[in-house]
Protein backbone atom coordinates (compact mmCIF):
# COMPACT_ATOMS: atom_id res chain seq x y z
CA UNK A 1 0.00 0.00 0.00
CA UNK A 2 2.86 2.28 0.77
CA UNK A 3 4.58 1.83 -2.84
CA UNK A 4 1.36 1.99 -4.11
CA UNK A 5 0.81 5.76 -2.50
CA UNK A 6 4.57 6.56 -3.99
CA UNK A 7 4.10 5.93 -7.42
CA UNK A 8 0.76 7.32 -7.10
CA UNK A 9 2.81 10.95 -5.72
CA UNK A 10 5.16 10.35 -8.44
CA UNK A 11 2.41 10.27 -10.76
CA UNK A 12 0.91 13.17 -9.97
CA UNK A 13 3.62 15.31 -10.03
CA UNK A 14 4.17 14.18 -13.66
CA UNK A 15 0.30 15.19 -14.00
CA UNK A 16 1.25 18.46 -13.23
CA UNK A 17 4.56 18.51 -15.80
CA UNK A 18 1.60 17.71 -18.61
CA UNK A 19 -0.36 20.91 -17.65
CA UNK A 20 2.46 22.79 -17.55
CA UNK A 21 3.75 21.56 -20.85
CA UNK A 22 -0.06 22.25 -22.04
CA UNK A 23 0.29 26.06 -20.90
CA UNK A 24 3.71 25.99 -22.42
CA UNK A 25 2.28 24.98 -25.95
CA UNK A 26 -0.29 27.88 -25.93
CA UNK A 27 2.24 30.88 -24.40
CA UNK A 28 4.24 29.40 -27.58
CA UNK A 29 0.92 30.12 -29.86
CA UNK A 30 1.02 33.63 -28.12
CA UNK A 31 4.42 34.41 -28.76
CA UNK A 32 3.81 33.89 -32.87
CA UNK A 33 0.18 35.07 -32.70
CA UNK A 34 1.73 38.50 -31.26
CA UNK A 35 4.82 38.34 -33.63
CA UNK A 36 7.15 38.19 -30.71
CA UNK A 37 9.34 35.29 -31.33
CA UNK A 38 11.92 37.38 -32.44
CA UNK A 39 12.24 39.70 -30.19
CA UNK A 40 14.76 38.14 -28.09
CA UNK A 41 17.77 37.53 -30.31
CA UNK A 42 20.39 35.78 -28.20
CA UNK A 43 19.85 32.41 -26.16
CA UNK A 44 20.94 32.76 -22.87
CA UNK A 45 19.95 29.92 -20.81
CA UNK A 46 20.53 31.21 -17.52
CA UNK A 47 21.20 34.97 -17.39
CA UNK A 48 18.69 35.16 -19.99
CA UNK A 49 16.12 34.79 -17.01
CA UNK A 50 15.88 38.12 -16.01
CA UNK A 51 14.44 41.12 -18.76
CA UNK A 52 16.50 44.03 -19.21
CA UNK A 53 16.05 46.38 -15.98
CA UNK A 54 17.22 50.07 -16.98
CA UNK A 55 16.26 52.21 -20.16
CA UNK A 56 19.71 51.86 -20.93
CA UNK A 57 19.62 47.96 -21.15
CA UNK A 58 16.25 48.02 -22.79
CA UNK A 59 17.74 50.48 -25.87
CA UNK A 60 20.59 47.97 -26.06
CA UNK A 61 17.92 45.00 -26.94
CA UNK A 62 16.08 46.87 -28.81
CA UNK A 63 18.82 47.78 -31.00
CA UNK A 64 19.46 44.24 -31.53
CA UNK A 65 16.22 43.52 -32.54
CA UNK A 66 16.61 46.63 -35.10
CA UNK A 67 19.27 44.38 -36.98
CA UNK A 68 17.46 41.88 -38.01
CA UNK A 69 14.71 41.60 -41.10
CA UNK A 70 11.43 41.44 -39.39
CA UNK A 71 12.38 44.71 -37.69
CA UNK A 72 13.65 46.78 -41.06
CA UNK A 73 10.82 45.26 -43.46
CA UNK A 74 8.10 44.64 -40.74
CA UNK A 75 8.16 46.28 -37.75
CA UNK A 76 10.43 49.43 -38.39
CA UNK A 77 7.50 51.75 -37.16
CA UNK A 78 7.82 50.46 -33.38
CA UNK A 79 8.59 52.65 -30.78
CA UNK A 80 10.41 51.03 -27.40
CA UNK A 81 7.51 50.64 -25.53
CA UNK A 82 5.73 48.39 -28.87
CA UNK A 83 9.09 46.35 -28.94
CA UNK A 84 8.45 46.05 -25.00
CA UNK A 85 4.93 44.20 -25.55
CA UNK A 86 6.92 41.31 -27.84
CA UNK A 87 9.53 41.32 -25.61
CA UNK A 88 7.34 39.94 -22.72
CA UNK A 89 5.94 37.49 -24.83
CA UNK A 90 8.84 35.62 -26.00
CA UNK A 91 10.24 36.22 -22.18
CA UNK A 92 7.60 34.70 -20.32
CA UNK A 93 7.53 31.96 -23.05
CA UNK A 94 11.00 30.90 -21.99
CA UNK A 95 10.56 31.79 -18.30
CA UNK A 96 7.94 29.41 -18.27
CA UNK A 97 10.56 26.87 -20.07
CA UNK A 98 12.70 27.46 -17.30
CA UNK A 99 10.69 27.21 -14.10
CA UNK A 100 9.14 23.73 -15.96
CA UNK A 101 12.86 22.33 -15.64
CA UNK A 102 12.72 24.09 -12.21
CA UNK A 103 9.49 22.05 -10.75
CA UNK A 104 11.32 18.92 -12.47
CA UNK A 105 14.42 19.17 -11.04
CA UNK A 106 12.91 20.29 -7.31
CA UNK A 107 10.61 17.30 -7.49
CA UNK A 108 13.22 15.06 -8.56
CA UNK A 109 15.27 15.46 -6.22
CA UNK A 110 12.61 15.46 -3.78
CA UNK A 111 11.74 12.03 -4.32
CA UNK A 112 15.07 10.82 -5.26
CA UNK A 113 15.62 11.62 -1.28
CA UNK A 114 12.62 9.87 -0.25
CA UNK A 115 13.32 7.32 -1.91
CA UNK A 116 10.15 7.07 -4.34
CA UNK A 117 11.66 6.07 -7.40
CA UNK A 118 11.98 1.79 -8.57
CA UNK A 119 13.97 0.75 -10.99
CA UNK A 120 11.40 0.87 -13.75
CA UNK A 121 11.69 4.72 -13.34
CA UNK A 122 14.90 5.13 -14.17
CA UNK A 123 15.34 4.99 -18.18
CA UNK A 124 11.79 7.03 -18.24
CA UNK A 125 13.30 9.81 -16.58
CA UNK A 126 16.58 9.71 -18.61
CA UNK A 127 14.14 10.21 -21.46
CA UNK A 128 12.17 12.66 -19.80
CA UNK A 129 15.35 15.01 -18.99
CA UNK A 130 16.82 14.43 -22.94
CA UNK A 131 13.42 15.38 -24.28
CA UNK A 132 13.30 18.64 -22.52
CA UNK A 133 16.79 19.45 -23.34
CA UNK A 134 16.60 18.62 -26.72
CA UNK A 135 13.21 20.77 -26.88
CA UNK A 136 15.22 23.99 -25.16
CA UNK A 137 17.93 23.44 -28.28
CA UNK A 138 15.00 22.71 -30.57
CA UNK A 139 13.66 25.97 -30.19
CA UNK A 140 16.63 28.13 -30.17
CA UNK A 141 17.64 26.71 -33.37
CA UNK A 142 13.64 27.89 -34.83
CA UNK A 143 14.56 31.30 -33.69
CA UNK A 144 17.84 31.35 -35.27
CA UNK A 145 15.92 30.22 -38.25
CA UNK A 146 14.45 34.37 -38.45
CA UNK A 147 17.34 36.62 -37.24
CA UNK A 148 18.86 37.28 -40.17
CA UNK A 149 18.65 39.72 -43.38
CA UNK A 150 15.78 38.29 -45.18
CA UNK A 151 13.24 36.28 -43.10
CA UNK A 152 9.99 38.10 -41.68
CA UNK A 153 9.26 34.90 -39.55
CA UNK A 154 10.79 31.64 -38.35
CA UNK A 155 11.31 28.45 -40.93
CA UNK A 156 7.69 27.03 -40.54
CA UNK A 157 9.24 23.69 -40.94
CA UNK A 158 11.32 24.57 -37.88
CA UNK A 159 8.52 25.53 -36.26
CA UNK A 160 6.64 22.42 -37.28
CA UNK A 161 9.71 20.60 -35.22
CA UNK A 162 9.57 22.76 -32.70
CA UNK A 163 5.65 21.90 -32.00
CA UNK A 164 5.96 18.10 -32.39
CA UNK A 165 9.14 17.94 -29.88
CA UNK A 166 7.06 20.03 -27.52
CA UNK A 167 3.82 17.43 -28.39
CA UNK A 168 6.38 14.22 -27.89
CA UNK A 169 7.32 15.25 -24.30
CA UNK A 170 3.70 15.84 -23.52
CA UNK A 171 2.74 12.81 -24.26
CA UNK A 172 5.96 10.93 -23.28
CA UNK A 173 5.50 12.34 -19.48
CA UNK A 174 1.83 11.70 -19.90
CA UNK A 175 2.29 8.38 -20.60
CA UNK A 176 5.03 7.38 -18.12
CA UNK A 177 2.19 9.28 -15.56
CA UNK A 178 -0.40 6.77 -16.26
CA UNK A 179 2.09 3.98 -16.24
CA UNK A 180 2.65 4.65 -12.49
CA UNK A 181 -1.31 5.56 -11.77
CA UNK A 182 -3.82 3.34 -13.76
CA UNK A 183 -3.56 -0.54 -12.50
CA UNK A 184 -3.86 -3.03 -14.68
CA UNK A 185 -6.98 -4.83 -14.40
CA UNK A 186 -8.33 -1.49 -16.27
CA UNK A 187 -6.46 -2.59 -19.51
CA UNK A 188 -7.77 -4.42 -22.12
CA UNK A 189 -5.61 -6.44 -24.68
CA UNK A 190 -6.79 -6.26 -28.21
CA UNK A 191 -3.90 -5.67 -31.02
CA UNK A 192 -6.63 -4.75 -33.84
CA UNK A 193 -8.30 -1.86 -31.88
CA UNK A 194 -4.66 -0.92 -30.86
CA UNK A 195 -3.22 -0.72 -34.19
CA UNK A 196 -6.25 1.03 -35.27
CA UNK A 197 -5.28 3.51 -32.67
CA UNK A 198 -1.95 3.97 -33.61
CA UNK A 199 -2.92 4.76 -37.25
CA UNK A 200 -4.99 7.75 -36.14
CA UNK A 201 -2.34 8.76 -33.97
CA UNK A 202 -0.62 8.94 -36.94
CA UNK A 203 -2.63 10.55 -38.89
CA UNK A 204 -2.99 12.92 -36.50
CA UNK A 205 0.84 13.91 -35.76
CA UNK A 206 0.50 14.56 -39.09
CA UNK A 207 -2.39 16.89 -39.58
CA UNK A 208 -0.51 18.91 -36.32
CA UNK A 209 2.68 18.89 -38.30
CA UNK A 210 0.46 21.24 -41.14
CA UNK A 211 -1.41 22.96 -38.37
CA UNK A 212 2.23 24.41 -38.05
CA UNK A 213 2.74 24.87 -41.46
CA UNK A 214 -0.19 26.41 -41.45
CA UNK A 215 0.94 28.71 -38.51
CA UNK A 216 4.25 29.37 -40.15
CA UNK A 217 2.93 30.37 -43.40
CA UNK A 218 -0.30 32.35 -41.88
CA UNK A 219 -1.94 30.05 -44.71
CA UNK A 220 -5.44 30.96 -43.29
CA UNK A 221 -5.37 34.27 -43.98
CA UNK A 222 -4.53 33.11 -47.59
CA UNK A 223 -7.58 31.22 -47.90
CA UNK A 224 -10.52 32.49 -45.48
CA UNK A 225 -13.21 30.45 -47.01
CA UNK A 226 -15.03 27.03 -46.32
CA UNK A 227 -15.92 24.78 -47.24
CA UNK A 228 -13.99 25.71 -50.52
CA UNK A 229 -10.48 27.88 -50.81
CA UNK A 230 -11.17 31.27 -52.69
CA UNK A 231 -13.92 29.52 -54.64
CA UNK A 232 -12.06 26.12 -55.41
CA UNK A 233 -12.45 22.94 -53.88
CA UNK A 234 -9.04 21.53 -55.23
CA UNK A 235 -6.61 24.54 -55.94
CA UNK A 236 -4.48 24.97 -59.44
CA UNK A 237 -1.73 26.02 -57.04
CA UNK A 238 -1.20 22.01 -56.68
CA UNK A 239 0.23 21.34 -59.98
CA UNK A 240 2.97 23.59 -59.68
CA UNK A 241 3.74 24.10 -56.16
CA UNK A 242 5.16 21.96 -52.97
CA UNK A 243 2.28 20.83 -50.59
CA UNK A 244 5.26 21.90 -47.75
CA UNK A 245 5.89 25.51 -48.54
CA UNK A 246 3.68 26.99 -51.13
CA UNK A 247 0.60 28.43 -48.10
CA UNK A 248 -2.69 27.73 -50.21
CA UNK A 249 -1.44 23.86 -50.89
CA UNK A 250 -0.29 23.78 -47.00
CA UNK A 251 -4.10 24.66 -46.24
CA UNK A 252 -5.26 22.23 -49.08
CA UNK A 253 -3.67 19.42 -47.10
CA UNK A 254 -4.50 20.53 -43.57
CA UNK A 255 -8.59 19.94 -44.23
CA UNK A 256 -7.84 16.90 -46.22
CA UNK A 257 -6.28 15.53 -43.19
CA UNK A 258 -8.79 16.92 -40.90
CA UNK A 259 -11.67 15.32 -42.95
CA UNK A 260 -9.76 11.84 -43.07
CA UNK A 261 -9.01 12.15 -39.32
CA UNK A 262 -12.72 12.79 -38.65
CA UNK A 263 -13.72 9.82 -40.79
CA UNK A 264 -11.15 7.77 -38.85
CA UNK A 265 -12.17 8.28 -35.29
CA UNK A 266 -16.00 7.72 -36.52
CA UNK A 267 -14.77 4.50 -37.44
CA UNK A 268 -12.83 3.69 -34.10
CA UNK A 269 -15.16 4.96 -31.98
CA UNK A 270 -17.74 3.00 -33.63
CA UNK A 271 -15.15 -0.57 -33.27
CA UNK A 272 -14.11 0.56 -29.64
CA UNK A 273 -17.99 0.92 -28.33
CA UNK A 274 -18.80 -2.44 -29.91
CA UNK A 275 -15.56 -3.95 -27.88
CA UNK A 276 -15.88 -2.35 -24.84
CA UNK A 277 -19.88 -3.53 -24.94
CA UNK A 278 -17.44 -6.58 -22.77
CA UNK A 279 -15.08 -4.60 -21.12
CA UNK A 280 -17.50 -2.68 -18.56
CA UNK A 281 -15.13 -1.08 -15.90
CA UNK A 282 -12.06 -0.74 -17.82
CA UNK A 283 -10.52 2.29 -19.09
CA UNK A 284 -11.33 2.07 -22.61
CA UNK A 285 -14.95 1.98 -21.90
CA UNK A 286 -14.97 5.50 -20.35
CA UNK A 287 -11.46 7.35 -22.77
CA UNK A 288 -13.52 6.01 -26.28
CA UNK A 289 -15.66 9.24 -25.69
CA UNK A 290 -12.89 11.68 -25.41
CA UNK A 291 -11.61 11.23 -29.14
CA UNK A 292 -15.23 11.10 -30.10
CA UNK A 293 -16.30 14.49 -28.54
CA UNK A 294 -13.03 16.37 -28.93
CA UNK A 295 -12.87 15.94 -32.35
CA UNK A 296 -15.77 17.21 -33.38
CA UNK A 297 -14.89 20.34 -31.45
CA UNK A 298 -12.06 20.77 -33.20
CA UNK A 299 -13.33 20.79 -36.62
CA UNK A 300 -16.28 23.06 -35.91
CA UNK A 301 -13.48 25.23 -34.12
CA UNK A 302 -11.11 24.72 -37.24
CA UNK A 303 -13.82 26.24 -39.66
CA UNK A 304 -14.30 29.08 -37.16
CA UNK A 305 -11.16 29.77 -36.87
CA UNK A 306 -10.30 30.30 -40.91
CA UNK A 307 -13.64 32.29 -41.78
CA UNK A 308 -12.42 34.83 -38.97
CA UNK A 309 -9.03 35.23 -40.58
CA UNK A 310 -10.25 38.43 -41.94
CA UNK A 311 -10.86 39.88 -38.55
CA UNK A 312 -6.93 39.96 -37.90
CA UNK A 313 -5.61 43.43 -36.76
CA UNK A 314 -1.89 43.68 -37.04
CA UNK A 315 -0.49 44.14 -33.07
CA UNK A 316 -4.24 43.25 -31.45
CA UNK A 317 -4.86 39.82 -29.66
CA UNK A 318 -8.24 39.44 -31.04
CA UNK A 319 -11.29 36.96 -32.50
CA UNK A 320 -8.76 35.20 -34.58
CA UNK A 321 -6.48 35.12 -31.96
CA UNK A 322 -8.43 33.29 -29.41
CA UNK A 323 -10.21 30.69 -31.80
CA UNK A 324 -6.09 29.77 -33.02
CA UNK A 325 -5.20 29.45 -29.60
CA UNK A 326 -8.61 27.05 -28.67
CA UNK A 327 -8.14 25.09 -31.70
CA UNK A 328 -4.32 24.30 -30.76
CA UNK A 329 -5.79 23.67 -26.95
CA UNK A 330 -8.82 21.21 -28.39
CA UNK A 331 -5.79 19.77 -30.28
CA UNK A 332 -3.45 18.84 -27.85
CA UNK A 333 -6.55 17.65 -25.85
CA UNK A 334 -7.48 15.31 -28.46
CA UNK A 335 -3.86 14.13 -28.63
CA UNK A 336 -3.84 13.28 -25.40
CA UNK A 337 -7.61 11.44 -25.34
CA UNK A 338 -5.99 9.28 -28.52
CA UNK A 339 -3.02 8.70 -25.98
CA UNK A 340 -5.14 7.40 -23.25
CA UNK A 341 -6.89 5.01 -25.93
CA UNK A 342 -3.93 3.51 -26.59
CA UNK A 343 -2.83 3.26 -23.62
CA UNK A 344 -6.01 1.23 -22.12
CA UNK A 345 -5.96 -0.90 -25.18
CA UNK A 346 -1.91 -1.97 -24.50
CA UNK A 347 -1.35 -5.52 -26.18
CA UNK A 348 -0.37 -6.78 -22.97
CA UNK A 349 -1.59 -6.01 -19.57
CA UNK A 350 2.03 -6.81 -17.59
Amino acid sequence: MKEARKRKAVAYWLLAGVIMIVIQVLLGGVTRLTGSGLSITEWKPIMGAMPPMADAAWQAAFEKYQQIAQYKYLNNHFTIDDFKFIFFWEWFHRLWARLLGVVFAIGFIYFLVRRYFDKEMIIPFIILFILGGAQGLIGWIMVASGINDTDLYVNHIKLALHFMAALLLLCYTLWFALKLLVPDYKLTANKKLSRFTTITIIVLCIQLVYGAFMAGLKAAMAAPTWPDINGMYIPDSLQVYSIINHPINVHFMHRQLAYLLFALIMFWFGSVTKFSKQQKGSLIASARWWPFILVFVQVVLGIITVISAPKIVPGKFGTFEVLAELHQLFAMFLLMALVVCQYALRRTTN
